[in-house]
C-alpha cells in the first residue's frame, strides 16, 4: 500500500501490521488534522469508524468533540 493509497479499500477485516499500519497511521492522522471525520475516512479506507479512532488515538492524536470544526462556542 502506497502512503497515499488509503483512498482504496482495502479487505475488509484483513489485519494491517507493521509497516503497512505505520504508514496508514501517518496518512490517517494527517487527513484527520487537515479536518476530515473519522466516518470520511472509515468510508474512504474500508476499514471501520473503531478501527480509525484506535488507530488515531495510538498514534496519539487529540480527537476533536462532537461536531468537529463546524462547531462554534456560544459569544
Amino acid at each position: 500500500m502506497a502512503a497515499t493509497g488509503t483512498t482504496t479499500s482495502t479487505e475488509k477485516g484483513r489485519r494491517i501490521v507493521g509497516a503497512e499500519r505505520q504508514t496508514l497511521a501517518k496518512d490517517l492522522v494527517k487527513r484527520y488534522n487537515g479536518g476530515e471525520s473519522i466516518r470520511s475516512l472509515a468510508a474512504s479506507t474500508g476499514r471501520s469508524y473503531g478501527f480509525i479512532h484506535r488507530v488515531l488515538t495510538e498514534s496519539g492524536v487529540q480527537l476533536r468533540q462532537r461536531g468537529g470544526a463546524r462547531r462554534r462556542k456560544k459569544s
